[in-house]
C-alpha cells in the first residue's frame, strides 16, 4: 500500500464526481449524506460498490464523493469511475483487475444533439402526403 489518501474524479454523460479514499470502515458518503440516502435505488448503489467488491475490499476503505450534473444515473457511474481510479492510486496492483472489468474506461456514451426542423434528435415532424 503505496499511499494513505487517494483522489480519483469520474466522469459519465454530464457528472463529474470527485473521489477521495482513505483507509477506514467502509463508510460511503456522497454529498454530505450516507450513499444509501442519496441514491434511493438499489441498483445504482450495487453499481457504486461494484470496484470494491471486484477487489474484496467493501469495508477496508471510507470513501468520501462530491458529486455534480447530470441524473441519478450519470452520477452513480462518475461515482463509480472516481471509486475505480481512486483505488489504482492507493494501490496499483488493483489496476489488472479493475481494467478487465472495464471500470477504469470512461463511459463515452452522450446524448445526442436536437437538430433544426426536427422535433429531437432523430424524431420527425409527421409527413402528410396531402
Amino acid at each position: 500500500m503505496a499511499t494513505s489518501i487517494a483522489l480519483g474524479t469520474g466522469r459519465r454523460k454530464t457528472s463529474a464526481a470527485r473521489v477521495r479514499l482513505i483507509r477506514g470502515t467502509g463508510k460511503i458518503e456522497v454529498n454530505g449524506k450516507d450513499f444509501v440516502d442519496y441514491f434511493p435505488r438499489e441498483i445504482v448503489r450495487r453499481m457504486i460498490v461494484e470496484p470494491l467488491k471486484l477487489i474484496n475490499s467493501t469495508s477496508v476503505y471510507d470513501i468520501f464523493v462530491n458529486v455534480n450534473g447530470g441524473g441519478i444515473s450519470g452520477q452513480a457511474g462518475a461515482v463509480r469511475h472516481g471509486i475505480s481510479r481512486a483505488l489504482c492510486e492507493m494501490d496499483i496492483s488493483f489496476r489488472g483487475t479493475l481494467k478487465k472489468a472495464g471500470m477504469l474506461t470512461r463511459d463515452s456514451r452522450m446524448v445526442e444533439r436536437k437538430k433544426p426542423g426536427q422535433p429531437k434528435a432523430r424524431k420527425k415532424f409527421q409527413f402528410s402526403k396531402r
